[in-house]
């Protein structure tokens, strides 16, 4: 059961992207991707709001987010948050372990 969170940073002035990316660039992201258990861990930009970024989290199972949380990782992502002054929101989902149906499947292309 792999659990994602959607997380949405939202700022002022460009801020939002700002933050994403000195978290690429610093290698905090790169540093999240190693650590065990993460599955994904990628940062989007909505077309039609410039001051929110998405990032997807993807984690193998509760005790893997439980210790990425636990972690002094959290700490750099929380010190930029805050240098960037940024509203957070979050989604969180859980895989489906079933997979997509026969339908569903009729309109993925590869």
């Amino acid at each position: 059961m792999a659990i994602t969170v959607n997380l949405y940073y939202t700022g002022k002035n460009g801020s939002a992207r700002a933050f994403a990316r000195e978290m690429v660039s610093s290698g905090v992201a790169a540093e999240i991707r190693a650590e065990e258990g993460n599955l994904r861990y990628e940062y989007f930009f909505p077309m039609e709001d410039e001051e929110t970024v998405l990032l997807i989290d993807s984690w193998r199972d509760q005790q893997a987010l439980d210790v990425h949380h636990a972690s002094p990782m959290m700490g750099k992502i929380m010190a930029l948050r805050q240098k960037y002054d940024l509203e957070m929101r979050a989604e969180r989902y859980v895989t489906d372990q079933e997979g997509f149906s026969a339908n569903d499947r009729r309109f993925m292309t590869k």
